[in-house]
């Protein structure tokens, strides 16, 4: 058993993405799973596209929605972001945290061009109409990291498992 759990932990350390990996595998266009919990204490989970603000990943959201509602009453919040098909191309990034609910227009904005230049198209000033109609009535969850958990199966170097 001991020898078992020595491996494990070993390929953990090898699939670990560096900072700067995990900084690019983010700025990728992902969906993101955001998970908060309810109040009876289930878990909501949602895909979600995502920008970034001041640095952390962060999303726009309707002021009423569910997650909005749960993380007000509790913070926790954990966001996954995966790609790969197979599993010796799996890679993928979870982040354990705080969400910090933004209200502030200045920074609403900042995010709100954020997601649509990363989904949409290029901002420009002619999109401001566009972002301005995404944002009406719609707040920010910023996710304050405490610990980021990454794997790159890539880092292991197996063969391929893609059927030709």
């Amino acid at each position: 058993m001991g020898e078992h759990m020595g491996h494990g932990v070993k390929q953990r350390d090898r699939v670990r993405m560096s900072d700067d990996e995990v900084a690019a595998f983010l700025a990728g266009r992902h969906s993101m799973t955001m998970s908060t919990l309810n109040a009876d204490g289930s878990i909501h989970s949602i895909g979600m596209w995502y920008g970034f603000l001041e640095g952390e990943v962060a999303l726009e959201s309707k002021a009423r929605a569910q997650k909005v509602l749960n993380v007000r009453r509790n913070p926790t919040i954990t966001c996954l972001v995966e790609a790969g098909e197979y599993y010796e191309e799996l890679r993928g990034v979870s982040i354990v945290g705080k969400a910090e609910v933004v209200e502030e227009p200045e920074r609403i904005w900042e995010l709100g061009v954020s997601v649509f230049g990363r989904y949409a198209a290029p901002y420009t000033e002619e999109m401001r109409p566009a972002v301005e109609m995404m944002l009406n009535k719609r707040v920010v969850i910023k996710v304050v990291p405490d610990r980021i958990v990454s794997w790159d199966h890539r880092k292991l170097g197996l063969p391929s498992t893609r059927p030709n």
